[in-house]
């Protein structure tokens, strides 16, 4: 043991995690600590708002598939991390929470910054701790980076502001890693089994399979089976885009290719998937899921299987190694694989969806104009991304419709607002990706609307050199709800319209670069300024009003009004 300050074994217990960024707002109540963070090896990101810096701290965490961290003041510093704490823990990543407290001794006196800091993360984080005693703090913090890890999720670290003075004797903890098994033995051979039976087997690539660092035996697993791939919602980077098996996303605005051929399924295979009920809804008219199909459940998560959809066997299991294993006992079946005998005809059914999806994708992103249609828009940045680059998407209309126009080689390039679906999720959390991944273009697709929310993250990006790119779609409205206004409420046009600033103009007051495009043609060499350029670049992008499918269709139907008032309105 070691004598030294609480505020050093804190530190020292980062530096043993391999903590080398921290994003967060200074303030008084871990000053101490945060002090040493320089010396030790630490750099200390400081943002404009605490939900950024834990946004930041998520896309860190997916980019690099390790801890992201942040920390704030006590208080109200502390509740502005909730709501991106919540996306990180529906996104399953794991992001050590720190929040300092008001200090012990006057802890339900109601004193200045003060609030109960632990119920309100309860149901949003695998685990929190509390630090009570000096001599703790070393041990709590590395429990809390050790369960982000091994529960894949976020976890609260809560320190009240004074136990980080005094002395203690302490060993710092080494993290301790869990290896992930396959899976039991009995479910593995049943999934082989079913696997080998099937005369159409289709695979549902999920964000199991990146976060196990497992499309290589994703692939291998498809190739032997012959069997098409599709993505869960909002995962298009866990299985190549070049790939002649990958059919695209599931969910909403993904892909009709993917829909058509797992509707045909007799077996399917969740790879790394807990199947969300919101990434399985009907699309495109399209009531796609396979409801006689066997479903192979494979998650490391067991509350999830199961949970959403009826299942024939559930493997409790790391995606990467349930696949390989699976793969193992196939290859000792090699003459009684069914799916061989009808290999042609199913391949050929794939390759007829898959044309005819991109031809209406083309035929769909074809308009002209100025200012320009979305889609027109979208394919024109799908053509133009650097291949190496990770992408983050705000939640709305243009960026929900982008899911049909994001293709990946390569995971960890795709981070979405998952089924949270929070706004000003995409600028920070490129960001955090960026500072992870420096050497890949970082771009975010955010609506004008949620930029409103996260644009005062340019200057985080202009005080700290993070280069990272934001395209901005500005059509002036609130898209995905306008639609809704549409469709049900006659065009009442209730806080739907938005009368906008040049976002480009806002963005080079801030220091950045700002780059407006009005025409199709100019989208592409737009974007590749911005994502070669060693500054942040806003590229705001003037589109139409042209909206997609309602974006809860599930969730509304047309108003029933009893008061006579109510019943025949405009809006003024």
């Amino acid at each position: 043991m070691t004598r030294m300050t609480p505020s050093e074994a804190f530190v020292e217990t980062l530096v043993a995690q391999g903590v080398k960024h921290v994003f967060g707002i200074v303030g008084s109540a871990y000053m101490d600590a945060l002090d040493i963070f320089e010396p030790a090896g630490i750099r200390f990101i400081s943002v404009a708002h605490e939900q950024g810096a834990a946004h930041m701290a998520d896309g860190y965490s997916r980019a690099s598939n390790r801890h992201g961290v942040c920390i704030a003041q006590n208080g109200p510093g502390i509740t502005n991390f909730v709501t991106a704490v919540a996306a990180a823990y529906w996104a399953h990543s794991p992001v050590v929470v720190i929040t300092p407290e008001t200090g012990s001794n006057t802890i339900g006196l109601g004193g200045f910054q003060e609030t109960e800091q632990l119920p309100i993360f309860s149901k949003i984080t695998k685990f929190q701790a509390h630090v009570s005693r000096q001599d703790r703090l070393a041990e709590l913090t590395g429990r809390c980076f050790d369960l982000a890890m091994a529960e894949r999720g976020p976890t609260q670290l809560n320190i009240p502001r004074d136990v980080f003075y005094g002395e203690v004797d302490v060993t710092i903890p080494q993290p301790i890693k869990i290896e992930r098994g396959a899976g039991g033995v009995e479910s593995l051979d049943q999934a082989a089994k079913i696997l080998a039976e099937a005369k159409f087997p289709v695979i549902i690539a999920g964000g199991g399979v990146v976060m196990a660092d497992a499309q290589e035996k994703a692939i291998k697993l498809a190739e032997y089976l012959s069997a098409p791939v599709v993505t869960s919602y909002l995962h298009n980077d866990a299985f190549p885009a070049g790939h002649p098996l990958l059919c695209g996303p599931l969910g909403y605005q993904g892909s009709k290719a993917a829909m058509k051929v797992i509707q045909q399924a007799d077996v399917v295979l969740a790879l790394g998937s807990r199947l969300g009920p919101f990434g399985t809804l009907p699309q495109h008219d399209i009531d796609y899921w396979p409801k006689t199909a066997k479903l192979i459940q494979v998650d490391s998560n067991h509350r999830v299987i199961g949970l959403v959809k009826p299942i024939t066997v559930g493997v409790c299991g790391d995606a990467g190694a349930a696949a390989a294993e699976i793969l193992e006992r196939l290859e000792t079946m090699n003459e009684k694989i069914a799916s061989r005998a009808n290999k042609d005809a199913r391949l050929a059914e794939v390759k007829k969806q898959q044309d005819a999806w991109e031809s209406e994708l083309t035929d769909w992103s074809m308009k002209e104009g100025s200012p320009i249609p979305p889609r027109r828009a979208l394919r024109e940045l799908e053509k133009a991304m650097p291949k190496n680059a990770m992408v983050t998407t705000d939640i709305g209309n243009i960026c929900s419709v982008s899911n049909s126009y994001l293709r990946f080689d390569k995971p960890k390039s795709f981070f979405a607002a998952m089924s949270f679906g929070n706004c000003g999720y995409a600028f920070p959390t490129a960001i955090g990706a960026k500072v992870a991944a420096p050497d890949r273009p970082a771009v975010a697709y955010v609506g004008d609307g949620a930029w409103g929310m996260s644009l005062q993250e340019t200057l985080t990006c202009v005080r700290e050199n993070i280069p990272v790119t934001a395209v901005v779609f500005n059509n002036g409205q609130w898209g995905a709800e306008k639609k809704n206004q549409i469709d049900f409420y006659a065009d009442r046009y209730v806080g739907t319209n938005l009368n906008n600033p040049s976002f480009a103009g806002i963005a080079r007051a801030m220091g950045a670069e700002g780059i407006t495009v009005e025409h199709p043609d100019q989208i592409g060499d737009a974007l590749k300024k911005a994502t070669s350029s060693d500054k942040c670049t806003i590229l705001e992008v003037m589109v139409t009003q042209e909206l997609g499918d309602p974006f809860r269709r599930d969730a509304l139907k047309k108003p029933k009004r009893l008061l006579d008032k109510y019943k025949d309105f405009t809006v003024a």
